[in-house]
């Protein structure tokens, strides 16, 4: 009888209570408070009341304030006009169970029903899905983590006792007021016929949240939706992020300028910056070019590092992948013929044997007849491999999204073209050259954004 017993105490601290820990102490899967500057978000429980949720609607109302009703299934089957009402003012609907019921006490399967009935009432009442769900008392099982991915679990940062009667307006509003700052979620509850509370409390209540609204006002403080408090979160977090990129990006454009200093590179056309270049002896394992000559340890290169600040502006305004690649290619036809120009008109350059780059995995730069190549393994294919990254999540349009969808096919690869193929294709106009760079859009490949990190 001790071990069942024993093994009972096991279940119940794994099965219960350490979800409701790391719940409400980590916010794990579960949301509670807000990053707002000036909002707040009222939510209510246990209703819908036909007594006292009339009352709270005409106070809010009153205020323009708009709330979130976390109703229980059977009473809003009760009172589907209440709800309506609920719905049609413009507040949130979620989920607070169909049974005023403990996810302690019940099985998984149970609470998933009880869900599912509550979500199926409010859809049949007001038409419209919602994806919000708080437990009673706050309190989830294990199974609510991994069964419950299509709602959203909303707990809460601040609640007063308000169920009890005894706790009085005057103790209310005290209590609320010194939690009406931006970014709260506070508890409260339209209604007293649940278990441990006090049929008269949600009077006393009433009392306490106009006072506090009318501070509220004063503040120039508004509640707003807990739907509208998640996305004024996210709001916050692409504000912090956007900053940390800009900081990004004026370093790496500042990098560019430094880098042009110190290795005195070349531009293809001063006047609308897209291509730079420079001669350099060939570092690496011997590589058998397309023509058949062989590109040895020491043979002069031409390297090739596209514009930072162009490729900033080309990404930032790139509608999709699609269009990024148009305009990467576009600009290469343009960019080619003239250095194939400047590279024959200047002495410097005529011992070269190849241009040169380093881009992410694609199949662009073959549009031109440059051959791809593996980076050889070692410290400069990594950390080419960490900062062609960083400048595919500020360039692309998808930005860190296209980094997790096919991580292993962004690779830095070597990327080569014989000088002499360049001369032949690319150093006069004419019906010859045009017929190789004839590229419709049909043709570009998803993956041919990657043709913009051609850089150093």
């Amino acid at each position: 009888m001790q071990t069942l017993l024993l093994w009972l105490f096991y279940i119940s601290i794994f099965y219960a209570f350490i979800p409701g820990i790391i719940t409400r102490i980590f916010g794990f899967r579960a949301f509670q408070k807000g990053k707002s500057e000036r909002d707040y978000s009222l939510t209510f429980d246990d209703g819908p009341d036909p007594r006292y949720t009339p009352q709270l609607l005409d106070l809010l109302k009153r205020y323009n304030a708009k709330a979130t009703f976390f109703v229980v299934g059977s009473h809003a089957e009760q009172n589907p006009d209440l709800l309506k009402r609920i719905h049609e003012e413009g507040h949130l609907i979620g989920i607070h169970n169909y049974k005023h019921k403990s996810n302690w006490v019940m099985q998984p399967r149970t609470v998933r029903k009880q869900i599912r009935m509550t979500a199926e009432i409010i859809f049949s009442i007001t038409g419209e899905r919602t994806t919000y769900y708080r437990p009673p008392w706050g309190i989830v099982n294990m199974f609510d983590f991994y069964k419950l991915d299509q709602y959203k679990i909303v707990l809460w940062s601040s609640m007063f006792g308000d169920w009890r009667e005894k706790t009085g307006a005057d103790k209310l509003t005290e209590r609320m007021l010194n939690k009406l700052v931006p970014g709260e979620v506070m508890l409260l509850h339209d209604c007293g016929s649940t278990m441990g509370a006090d049929p008269d409390a949600p009077k006393q209540m009433l009392i306490a949240l106009e006072r506090v609204l009318q501070e509220a006002n004063r503040r120039q403080m508004q509640s707003i939706r807990i739907d509208e408090m998640i996305q004024s979160n996210d709001n916050v977090i692409e504000k912090k992020q956007s900053i940390a990129k800009n900081v990004v990006v004026k370093a790496w454009l500042l990098w560019e300028v430094v880098f042009h200093f110190i290795f005195r590179l070349k531009t293809v056309t001063p006047v609308d910056p897209f291509l730079h270049y420079r001669l350099r002896p060939y570092k690496g394992k011997p590589v058998t070019l397309d023509n058949g000559s062989i590109l040895e340890n020491g043979s002069s290169i031409i390297e090739l590092h596209f514009d930072n600040q162009k490729l900033f502006h080309i990404g930032m305004n790139s509608r999709s992948e699609v269009h990024l690649a148009i305009q990467m290619i576009r600009s290469m036809e343009k960019e080619l013929p003239a250095l194939a120009y400047q590279l024959m008109d200047n002495p410097e350059f005529r011992n070269a044997k190849a241009l040169y780059g380093v881009s992410m995995i694609n199949r662009g730069p073959e549009k031109f007849g440059f051959s791809i190549r593996d980076l050889p393994n070692g410290w400069f294919a990594k950390s080419t491999n960490v900062y062609l990254k960083i400048l595919m999540s500020i360039i692309h349009p998808a930005g860190k999204g296209r980094l997790k969808e096919s991580p292993s096919k962004l690779v830095p690869k070597m990327i080569i073209m014989p000088v002499d193929y360049l001369n032949e294709h690319f150093s006069v106009s004419g019906s010859h050259r045009k017929s190789n760079l004839e590229i419709v859009p049909q043709d570009i490949p998803v993956e041919s954004p990657e043709l913009a990190n051609v850089t150093h």
